[in-house]
């Protein structure tokens, strides 16, 4: 049977999968580093991808190959194919200020109808992760190298232009062979995510001129071929390739416990929203992905734990060892600001302490319960937006805590899947690569976890939550 390989080129890493097209029954893999910071040489993640293809076995053997990558990333090209400048990465904050300023502009001072332009316009409102505000933030800072900006893709374009045989010094002609996805296109603050166009005007008036931008390919094109003859996909967005990964559809919300924690949902309608809460991305599948972002996951777990001298599987298990609402206790877990809501200079609090509720148990459970309860508000964000919640995909290292999964349960009070620990996004990178080879998207199994809510749920842990949270926004 033909094999497909899928990457993730992620922040902090490459890894690849190779899988069986037909199957999807994983054949080998492969990892490598990718070095830290928020300004990298994008020669680093090429160097990695051919680390960890070799660690995989190589790619010589493939049918089709296709790369999930990080979103936002600003990587400039000159006329010969040349990196002009290290990548802005999306978690690199210089360009903040320049994102307030595009936003200010376009109202004519006035921020809510700036706002409102840019969600109307592109489907998000600029922050600084955004590839438009670090392209504003070189044009005022290093007029000379955005003078010198020939072209401009993202981290994903990139490795597939090079795995297809393009790079330095291979001339002008190669830049009109960079292909993207709309998925990744459409956090880039200059496509409109639902008319599936770039605009040139906003990119005119930002850099001073309309560089070449990456061809958005369909979702079951082949955006070009390795020299060995693979096909190569259009590629993905990190998050789109994860909700391919885990085989999201329309009504499925997905929800990851990371560092930080994201709520994404396929959805049939593009979202707009002028708050900036919600991120009015596509998917990679030709519907849309409207996300919301929070900053604080799994890190208050670990700090929690840390601070009860016991392991996450301790913690784990004091949380299992209270009831639902932590005997009145509530954890409001903005540590590091806030995202949703956008509260930046927000801190952690602890509410409804008694001597009666301030147990080592209900500490441990209002942790749990504080996160999913803030998560649960990113979906308020993507439902306030149109989007229809049936089932949700409960992801990310966080999501293999039982009391994780059960409180989700509860909270959410939908239906809640658990799929087997996994590389999401290389797994929906190659299972977009069979896509192309086939022209079907494949019908791959997965194993999944279905988690039901104890004892019928407990529907007062959202409201104490939000009682608390609340009060923040009243400051």
């Amino acid at each position: 049977m033909p094999l497909v390989a899928g990457i993730d080129s992620s922040t902090q890493s490459c890894k690849v999968v190779i899988r069986d097209a037909e199957t999807g029954a994983l054949v080998r893999q492969g990892r490598a580093a990718h070095p830290d910071g928020s300004e990298v040489d994008p020669e680093h993640w090429w160097t990695a991808l051919q680390e960890a293809a070799q660690e995989a076995g190589g790619l010589g053997d493939v049918a089709a190959v296709s790369v999930g990558g990080q979103q936002h990333g600003m990587v400039c090209l000159d006329s010969a194919g040349g990196v002009v400048r290290p990548a802005l990465l999306w978690n690199d904050t210089r360009s903040a200020d320049d994102a307030k300023q595009l936003i200010a502009e376009a109202g004519e001072g006035n921020a809510e109808a700036g706002a409102a332009f840019w969600a109307e316009s592109t489907g998000t409102v600029p922050v600084a992760s955004l590839t438009i505000t670090k392209l504003r933030w070189l044009a005022c800072h290093e007029p000379e190298n955005a003078r010198r900006v020939a072209a401009v893709c993202l981290p994903h374009d990139w490795l597939g232009w090079r795995l297809a045989g393009h790079g330095p010094g291979t001339g002008p002609s190669s830049l009109q062979l960079l292909r993207t996805d709309r998925s990744d296109a459409s956090g880039t603050g200059y496509f409109s995510t639902a008319s599936g166009n770039y605009l040139p005007g906003v990119l005119e008036k930002v850099l001073g001129h309309v560089p070449v931008l990456p061809a958005v390919v369909g979702s079951l094109e082949a955006a070009g071929e390795t020299p060995a003859g693979a096909l190569i996909g259009p590629g993905a967005g990190d998050n789109a390739a994860a909700a391919l990964g885990v085989g999201a559809r329309p009504g499925d919300v997905v929800v990851s416990l990371g560092t930080s924690g994201t709520v994404f949902a396929v959805s049939e309608t593009p979202a707009a929203d002028p708050t900036g809460l919600v991120a009015g991305f596509a998917d990679a599948t030709g519907n849309f992905l409207p996300l919301a972002c929070t900053l604080n996951a799994t890190r208050i777990f670990d700090a929690t734990a840390e601070l009860l001298g016991v392991t996450l599987a301790g913690l784990t298990n004091l949380a299992l060892a209270a009831p639902a609402g932590s005997g009145g206790l509530t954890l409001v877990p903005y540590f590091e600001g806030e995202r949703t809501p956008n509260l930046p200079n927000a801190t952690g609090s602890l509410h409804g302490a008694t001597l009666a509720s301030y147990t080592r148990a209900n500490l441990a459970r209002a942790a749990i319960e504080g996160v999913v309860c803030s998560l649960a508000d990113g979906l308020a964000a993507l439902q306030a937006q149109g989007v229809t919640a049936v089932r949700i995909i409960l992801v990310g290292g966080g999501a293999q805590s039982a009391a994780v999964q059960q409180i989700a349960a509860s909270v959410f009070g939908l239906p809640v899947v658990v799929p087997e620990p996994g590389e999401y996004v290389a797994d929906g990178a190659a299972r977009q690569a069979a896509a192309v080879l086939t022209g079907k998207w494949p019908g791959w199994k997965s194993v999944r976890k279905e988690v039901t809510a104890p004892d019928g749920g407990a529907p007062g842990v959202l409201e104490q939550y939000r009682r608390y949270a609340r009060t923040y926004l009243n400051e």
